[in-house]
């Protein structure tokens, strides 16, 4: 009898603890109310007030510790409209990824509350409008992804003014306009690629021999500065400035540089490719169509 009674008091103890939601009850409601804002799509079935958010639910992730809701990750769907007001109430959230979509709308300013987040893609959509300069003020973002999109105006100045780690930055295909903003030269970007835009001027500030940045890809805009006054981060792996009206000569230092991948090729350069380094592993097409590049890959100097 005793064995019985421990037995069915064990049974209950554990149905109790395995009916025990772990999902945060505002997150939910939140993470509810962004699902009937698109619509009730097929994308979010798994959604549903009578499960577990934390355990049962696609696209959601919680921290084990406090079951709030640390990543929201939707993508590749057809989810039309703007992006909800609601996402900017889950202060906890540290990834957010809304990319591959049909979003419409701007890139709101409230995604400036999330103070948590370290990783944020809106790419991939259609999203209209400037950049908000608020998003300097998240103070842990890691990487900010709003390329290919439909977005206008300039950079904002405050991209030169991160207030915590300076994120890789990914602006590419969109519709930019103006110079590159002086302070950006502040930052040390690892990754920063603004090409397919309508960006104009210098470009020289991204880079610096103090810096650490590796990857820079420029190509596709209308900026024009001289590329022999430019002082190259000793790590740089890619650089990619083709299609602009870049004139000047290739500085000797580039062949002290570990370039993975190289192209300066439809620019207005001239003078002697530099011999030496990885700057002759790269074939012509790194570099035809400027005004009097020459030697090899290139033809030899007259």
């Amino acid at each position: 009898m005793k064995t019985l009674f421990l037995s069915l008091l064990i049974s209950t103890l554990l149905s109790l603890s395995l009916s025990k939601e772990l999902c945060n009850s505002h997150d939910k409601k939140v993470l509810l109310q962004i699902k009937k804002h698109f619509g009730d799509p097929y994308l979010l079935a798994s959604w549903k007030s009578d499960t577990d958010c934390c355990k049962d639910w696609y696209q959601v992730e919680c921290d084990s510790a406090t079951n709030r809701i640390t990543s929201l990750t939707i993508f590749a769907g057809n989810l039309s409209g703007q992006i909800p007001a609601a996402v900017g109430d889950l202060p906890y959230l540290q990834k957010l990824v809304l990319d591959h979509l049909n979003l419409t709308g701007t890139v709101p300013d409230f995604l400036s509350r999330l103070k948590s987040l370290t990783f944020l893609d809106l790419s991939f959509n259609g999203l209209l409008g400037s950049i908000p300069s608020s998003l300097a003020l998240l103070p842990n973002l890691g990487a900010l992804h709003l390329d290919r999109n439909k977005l206008t105006g300039s950079i904002p100045q405050s991209f030169g003014k991160f207030k915590g780690s300076v994120p890789d930055l990914y602006l590419s295909h969109n519709q930019l306009t103006g110079k590159i903003p002086a302070s950006l030269g502040n930052m040390d970007f690892s990754v920063i690629d603004l090409s397919r835009n309508m960006i104009v001027g210098d470009a020289s500030m991204l880079f610096g021999v103090n810096k650490t940045t590796q990857n820079v890809y420029l190509s596709r805009n209308m900026l024009e500065f001289s590329l022999s006054k430019v002082a190259f981060p000793s790590g740089l792996e890619n650089l990619d400035i083709s299609h602009n009206k870049i004139f000047g000569s290739i500085p000797p230092q580039m062949t002290q540089i570990p370039l993975q991948s190289l192209n300066v090729s439809y620019n207005r350069l001239c003078g002697q490719i530099p011999v030496g380094g990885r700057l002759q592993s790269f074939d012509f097409s790194t570099y035809f169509h400027n005004r009097c590049l020459c030697g090899a890959p290139l033809q030899n100097c007259k």
